[in-house]
């Protein structure tokens, strides 16, 4: 309560004097408000419709013959896929995937349809563009979909002109039959998948740099003595009513940012609100946490600012997102646990696909807690640092 009445509480007059700070330059209204605004717009505008489509692939048809077209029309017919080109040479087409003026070729050998009806083998090859993974596994699937339809129209079409029925020749074909149904996300969307942890990602750098750079700052412009004497040189207020404004923008927008995807977006949310803004809410801390800690080791701004962009980058591989970390390198595994990040989509993806419940979360939610640990114990090593003066002439 000494806090809000008291003018004097050094915890109160280090806020005002955040606040005061935030309010001078645009420069905080831009990393607090309008960076962060941008980064919701963008994550909830990348993926468009929440599937590739519309892939360019171009086509050499060297047998020129109805059944080539007809395999031409039926790959135009499929909506990841967009034929862009038709090639008279492969060299050409080869050349187009290297330049990415198409991201595959398929290309229908001399003589297909004569093997075809005559019943030698007719094979179609397609080269894809696998640099770009996630665009090679669309395509790569697409296609062999495709043409694992068009592999069996020649025997669909010999069965029937022999009078088989068309129950036969399906029971005959295709004996055992294959249902796919992929959980939390059956229709395959990148949205509901990459929205949310993607967008943590950046909005971690955002936090991390923003964190670094407000009390390097103090050190760069010779204001640290003030900083400190308004907070009765002791560090543990100085950095906790320093940094609570920007906890509290922050906090609120990750609530705003998790009622756009999941209110307005519509991601499936099996939780209600609450589990995952409280999540939110220990993530920014726990992150701000982490920020104050590289800070402290070495408080130099023009150098940290670096290494904390750097670190707060491998967070989009270290989060499990785009590459499997059980199937990492073991190294690389437990070197993740040193990551916000890491534990936070773990949380959200207990929260988001199934609401298992906290015993399949409390780890990840006491190894956040645990953040704030290391942070309070070097602020000692903070203060000494600051008040020695050796890091305001760093370039």
């Amino acid at each position: 309560m000494s806090f809000i009445t008291n003018p004097k509480n050094p915890f109160r007059r280090v806020f005002e004097r955040e606040v005061n700070r935030m309010i001078s330059r645009r420069l905080y209204f831009g990393v607090c408000i309008i960076l962060p605004l941008f980064t919701i717009f963008f994550m909830n505008t990348i993926f468009g419709k929440g599937s590739m489509e519309n892939i360019p692939v171009g086509i050499v048809d060297l047998d020129q013959t109805s059944t080539s077209r007809q395999i031409t029309r039926t790959l135009a017919a499929v909506p990841t896929i967009q034929i862009t080109k038709n090639y008279a040479d492969p060299k050409e087409s080869r050349k187009a995937t290297l330049r990415k003026d198409i991201y595959a070729y398929v290309l229908i050998p001399k003589n297909f349809e004569s093997d075809l009806l005559g019943g030698r083998e007719a094979t179609i090859p397609y080269y894809i563009h696998y640099a770009l993974l996630s665009v090679g596994v669309e395509l790569q699937g697409a296609l062999e979909t495709t043409f694992a339809q068009i592999a069996l129209t020649p025997l669909v079409t010999a069965g029937a002109s022999l009078g088989t029925t068309p129950k036969d020749i399906e029971s005959f074909l295709l004996p055992v039959n294959f249902e796919a149904h992929p959980l939390y996300n059956p229709s395959l969307d990148y949205t509901i998948y990459l929205i949310s942890p993607f967008f943590y990602v950046l909005y971690q750098i955002i936090i991390l740099l923003v964190t670094m750079y407000t009390l390097g700052s103090e050190i760069k412009f010779k204001t640290a003595a003030e900083w400190l004497h308004t907070a009765d040189m002791n560090i543990f207020t100085a950095v906790t009513a320093k940094l609570l404004p920007y906890t509290l923008i922050y906090i609120i927008m990750g609530i705003f940012a998790n009622y756009i995807m999941f209110g307005i977006q519509q991601i499936p949310l099996q939780a209600g609100y609450l589990p995952v803004n409280l999540s939110t809410a220990l993530f920014i801390i726990a992150t701000q946490a982490f920020g104050v800690l590289i800070f402290s080791i070495f408080p130099a701004i023009s150098i940290i600012m670096s290494i904390g962009s750097m670190i707060g980058s491998l967070g989009a591989t270290l989060s499990g997102v785009t590459f499997p970390l059980f199937a990492m390198h073991p190294v690389i595994h437990y070197v993740s646990y040193l990551f916000p990040i890491k534990h936070f989509v773990q949380i959200n993806q207990n929260i988001l696909y199934g609401n298992f419940g906290f015993s399949y979360a409390w780890q990840n939610v006491n190894i956040l807690l645990l953040f704030l640990l290391p942070a309070l114990l070097i602020l000692p090593h903070l203060k000494n640092s600051t008040l020695s003066g050796k890091y305001e002439n760093i370039e």
